[in-house]
């Protein structure tokens, strides 16, 4: 495992380097993969790190599972709460139609004013976006385009979900982040699992195996693929 982080942590530095950049930036949750990220950073760039807490009308103990990791880690850190932004932007959008996708369409807008406030302090100091996909999230297309998939490089994007928390486990972060229901943190109640419709463990066999002896979820997995290939590419363009 120690030879997994260190490649990481050289992968991440020559991506930095490359750039020409002078450190890291990235959102902090209080979930697993944020974690992970966080403390492969400061482990690469102990004075050139900042985790940036971003609560946009997020639940209490994700904000305390953050600050504790924070204060763990000794993370450089800023916290910047959205709520207020995210309810004015609603209010500007003005939007009367009820309908059944409204409820992920505004949803999507706390992670792309994330981003937005990501890139802000990446413009400001130089330092790269980092992302927190890992390797299900982005097969399927399980992140908002131009949201938390608005990154400059993924270090955990070949890591399946379970191989993430095996790197957990062996960096040390606390057992209540590593064993919490998995969540975007786009509403209450909500978590990754469910609005998947597959759970991880799932996710993970058929991307190691292709096949899981259940042709129903299969399909469901490989709709998915299909269905989110723009979100794995640049915007297309006509070939003339």
């Amino acid at each position: 495992m120690e030879t997994l982080v260190q490649k990481l942590c050289i992968w991440m530095k020559d991506k930095v380097t490359e750039a020409n950049a002078k450190g890291i930036v990235f959102g902090l949750s209080g979930g697993l993969d944020s974690a992970v990220v966080a403390a492969l950073s400061i482990r690469i760039f102990p004075k050139n790190t900042l985790a940036i807490i971003i609560p946009c009308h997020s639940l209490e103990a994700d904000i305390n599972d953050a600050s504790d990791f924070i204060n763990k880690f000794s993370i450089p850190y800023k916290t910047v709460d959205l709520s207020k932004v995210y309810d004015s932007f609603l209010h500007l959008l003005n939007d009367k139609e009820k309908k059944n996708s409204l409820k992920l369409a505004e949803a999507n807008i706390k992670p792309r004013l994330r981003m937005t406030t990501l890139y802000y302090f990446a413009n400001k100091l130089n330092y790269l976006v980092v992302g927190t996909g890992n390797k299900d999230e982005l097969t399927i297309g399980y992140f908002t385009k131009y949201g938390d998939g608005g990154v400059d490089i993924l270090p955990l994007g070949n890591l399946l979900k379970g191989q993430v928390r095996e790197l957990a486990e062996y960096l040390g972060i606390p057992n209540k982040i590593i064993n919490k229901p998995p969540s975007a943190g786009l509403w209450e109640g909500q978590t990754d699992e469910e609005e998947i419709g597959i759970c991880y463990n799932q996710l993970d066999n058929y991307l190691i195996t292709g096949k899981l002896g259940n042709k129903i979820v299969e399909k469901k997995i490989q709709d998915k693929i299909t269905k989110s290939a723009h979100k794995r590419t640049i915007p297309a363009k006509p070939p003339f």
